[in-house]
Formats: C-alpha cells, sequence, structure tokens
C-alpha cells in the first residue's frame, strides 16, 4: 500500500513521519521541487526506522511524480505556511496555482487516488482541488476539523487539568480563526458534559483559545505548526487505508447537508476505503446552526477569488 505527500516542509515531513510509526502501509513517498530535500528528509526518516520500530519504506524524489504511481491517498501539503499576521486567506493567490498543478500531476499517474487537502486556505483549496479536477466529491478531504478538534479537545484537557484521551470535543465550520464552531455542547469528559464542570465563562474562553489555535501557534513559532497537523493527517489516511470507518470531522462538499451548498467546509464525516463514505448530519442549535451558516459565507467569499 503506497502513500505520497507532496510538499516535504515541516507538515509534509511530519506527515511521512507519523503515518510511517503507524505501519499501517508499505511505501511513503515524499516528493517536493527543491533539489534532493525530499530524498534527504526521507533518508533522515529512514535513519529512524530501527529505533522507532517501523517497516514502513520512505523515499524522497524531487518532482518526479511517476514514483507516486499506483497511491491509494495522495496528500498536498505543497504552499507557502504563514507568517505571523498573514490569514489563511492571503496565500491564495500563491497557493491556488501549486495546488492545481499538484492535483494534475498526482491524477496523471494514480487516477484512482483519494486525495487530501492541507495547503491553505485549506477550504477553498479543497473546494478548488475538486472542481479543477472534476473527482467524485468522496474523493477530495481537507484535513481542518481533524486539526481543530484535537486543538479543541487540547484545551478542554488543559483546562480539567486530566488527559487527552480523556475528553472528547468537535470542530465543524470553515478551517479559519472566525469560521471555526467549536461544539461545546457535545464536548464531553469520559462521557459527562464539561459544563459540568466548567463554568460558561471558562468554556467560552476555551472555544475562542481554539478558534485562534493556529494563529497562536504561528506567532510562537515564526511559522505554521506542523506536529499536530501531521498527526492530524495521519488519523485520516489512517481510517481510509484501513477502511476504519471513523468518524473525523473534514472539510468536504456539500449538496444541501446542513443547509449548505457548492462549497467545501468541515463537517464530522466517516472515513472509509473509499474516502468520504457518510457525510453525519448533527442536529445543531439554533446558534450553532446560524455560526455554520455565517462559517459558510465566508468560506464562499474566499471561494469567490478562486
Amino acid at each position: 500500500m503506497k502513500v505520497s505527500v507532496i510538499g516535504a516542509g515541516n507538515v509534509g515531513a511530519s506527515c511521512a513521519e507519523y503515518i510511517a510509526i503507524k505501519n499501517f502501509c508499505s511505501e511513503v513517498v515524499l516528493l517536493d521541487i527543491k533539489e534532493n530535500f525530499a530524498e534527504g528528509k526521507a533518508m533522515d526518516l529512514m535513519q529512524t526506522a530501527n529505533l522507532n520500530g517501523f517497516d514502513t519504506r520512505i523515499i524522497g524524489s524531487t518532482n518526479d511524480y511517476s514514483k507516486t504511481a499506483g497511491s491509494q491517498v495522495v496528500v498536498i501539503t505543497s504552499g507557502i505556511p504563514r507568517k505571523p499576521g498573514m490569514t489563511r486567506e492571503e496565500l491564495i493567490g500563491i497557493n491556488a496555482g501549486i495546488v492545481k498543478s499538484v492535483t494534475e500531476n498526482i491524477l496523471n499517474h494514480s487516477p484512482e487516488a483519494i486525495i487530501v487537502v492541507v495547503s491553505n486556505p485549506m477550504d477553498t483549496m479543497t473546494y478548488l482541488a475538486l472542481k479543477s479536477t472534476g473527482l467524485a466529491k468522496n474523493r477530495v478531504i481537507g484535513m481542518g476539523g481533524a486539526l481543530d478538534s484535537a486543538r479543541f479537545q487540547y484545551r478542554i484537557s488543559e483546562a480539567l487539568a486530566c488527559p487527552g484521551s480523556d475528553v472528547d470535543g468537535m470542530v465543524i465550520g470553515g478551517h479559519s480563526d472566525k469560521g471555526m464552531v467549536p461544539l461545546t455542547r457535545l464536548a464531553r469528559y469520559r462521557g459527562v458534559p464539561i459544563s459540568e464542570f466548567l463554568s460558561e465563562e471558562r468554556i467560552n474562553e476555551l472555544m475562542e483559545a481554539t478558534k485562534v489555535g493556529g494563529a497562536t501557534l504561528t506567532g510562537m513559532l515564526g511559522t505554521s505548526a506542523w506536529y499536530a497537523p501531521g498527526a492530524a493527517v495521519s488519523t485520516l489516511v489512517q481510517s481510509i487505508v484501513c477502511d476504519q470507518k471513523k468518524m473525523i470531522p473534514c472539510s468536504v462538499f456539500l449538496e444541501g447537508e446542513y443547509g449548505l451548498h457548492d462549497l467545501c467546509i468541515g463537517v464530522p464525516v466517516i472515513l472509509g476505503k473509499n474516502g468520504v463514505e457518510k457525510i453525519v448530519e448533527l442536529e445543531l442549535s439554533e446558534a450553532e446552526q446560524a455560526k455554520m451558516t455565517s462559517s459558510a459565507e465566508a468560506v464562499k467569499k474566499t471561494n469567490s477569488v478562486l
């Protein structure tokens, strides 16, 4: 089983590392346009194989898409990362051309591949990948919701001073600082609503901290984060490759679900061997639906730039 990751920067290399460590596919191809960059990253990662106990083969390629042939899943991380003070939307002019070119090259060599988009602005880049290729909507997936939900869960566990594995929380909506919709009403600590342990004011603080989670890290690191994005991608890819049927919030194309049409935005989906196997329609409160609708309007505004 082969998975390819396009873009060998921090996020791409992190994706390759987590996928390899989980040991669920035979080969990961890491591709980049910079001469010998992907090859160097692949070699460095392969020198951890014995130390980390994985058998996955990681190979690097300088812009040779023939190496990606036969990939079941292809992850697109290509594009420039965010800098401090930069919005995801400001990246669209550069990253749109990159994503369009990458998807064309991918499908020339892996026509049956499922595509996972990480490049920002992620919802718009997912929409672009879908529309420019004409692929079925189940085969083009944006990663954002999985990452945003992980950041929400981190904030909840931090507030409760409990293990991260004890909490559950989901974020839907657009993958942007203003567009995220953390579903605080459904957040749980070992099955118990977090409202049993935290005040409304504290819960609102968690929600706001989640929404600016990416910007917070960009300000601290000077560039986009990479460990959590890489781990989020590996979770999506594993659910697809291993047909796990996990429910994960992802950016997918909607045709009436949640009252929304003709856009890609974060909603919970079931991921299996066919990609998106089901869109799960939650029963949102009036306030949650209003936030979701507002988020969709913001995504469509960014899409209009395309």
